[in-house]
């Protein structure tokens, strides 16, 4: 048995808790609207975010020793079932309320990662060429420009525009990763511009995956980002990296594509939004205030 299995898992399981931490602390951040790097350093002040972000980086790092051995069909789809983790301690948390549809679709995730854990095949990935490096960094800027023109949208739209451009960046991280993760020595992984195109689109994605939480729905934009951080590396693995579905198995990794990834997208459209997070901490935070003030009118008239 592959040791990928082991860290695919591991790497769900963490995506989870990372998700749903960072959620809570942007809910706690003032609403930005503009594309502004400030944003990372005001959740950094939140002990809630930087626990997420630790989250985040293990989850990131089991992903990128998974994908050494297994495809990017079958691991980013994976890790887009971190968003059940997510749900599950939303709800057991902060009481997070979920609809019927959402617990459906949520159910046809599940089913969808199964049918590709079923017909996924472990393979080493080859190489990307000088040009497919090219592209890859050019895909940087492009990214975001296109956050900055989508930095004005808010609510639902905002949500899902913004985090499917967070996922395009994820997505190039994952395409970065699988040929970086075969890497032979320590000189040669860091010398790889792969690494920095990695770490460049994961800032971006990391700022875009903020500005998303912030507009609406923690569901709808968690669910655009796996949607679109699994459909574009999916096709690049199959086309270019060697990706490669088990024999006879092709109808089953369709079947659990479409079902695993149709899900994810129709999360973006019948997803509620949880604005009572940011309702709960405003409250505490009016009560704090106003004990606060009740103190210094009691020790003002005590003078």
């Amino acid at each position: 048995m592959s040791f990928g299995w082991i860290f695919l898992g591991a790497s769900v399981a963490a995506y989870g808790v990372a998700n749903f931490l960072q959620s809570v602390a942007a809910a706690r951040v003032t609403v930005h609207s503009k594309l502004d790097p400030g944003l990372l350093l005001k959740l950094a002040g939140h002990r809630v975010y930087l626990a997420g972000l630790l989250c985040q980086l293990l989850a990131f790092a089991f992903a990128f020793f998974a994908r050494r051995d297994l495809p990017l069909f079958l691991v980013q789809t994976a890790v887009a079932a971190g968003l059940g983790v997510t749900v599950l301690l939303g709800v057991a948390f902060l009481k997070w309320r979920h609809p019927v549809s959402e617990v459906v679709l949520l159910g046809t995730l599940v089913f969808g990662l199964a049918a590709l854990i079923i017909s996924a095949e472990v393979s080493q990935s080859r190489p990307l060429n000088g040009v497919e490096v090219c592209a890859l960094a050019l895909s940087v800027p492009i990214v975001g420009l296109l956050g900055r023109a989508a930095v004005p949208l808010h609510g639902a739209p905002g949500s899902v525009a913004l985090g499917a451009l967070s996922g395009l960046s994820f997505g190039a991280v994952a395409i970065a990763s699988r040929p970086l993760a075969g890497a032979h020595s320590i000189g040669a992984f860091v010398t790889d511009p792969l690494l920095y195109i990695l770490l460049a689109h994961t800032v971006v994605g990391q700022l875009l995956l903020g500005l998303a939480m912030q507009r609406g729905s923690t569901t709808a934009a968690v669910a655009s980002m796996d949607a679109a951080a699994a459909i574009p590396p999916a096709l690049v693995g199959l086309l270019l990296l060697g990706d490669r579905i088990a024999p006879g198995r092709e109808w089953l990794a369709a079947i659990g594509f479409v079902a695993a990834l149709g899900s994810v997208l129709l999360l973006t459209r019948y997803a509620e939004p949880q604005h009572h997070v940011r309702e709960r901490y405003e409250e505490k935070s009016r009560k704090r205030c106003a004990k606060s003030k009740t103190t210094a009118t009691a020790r003002a008239s005590a003078r």
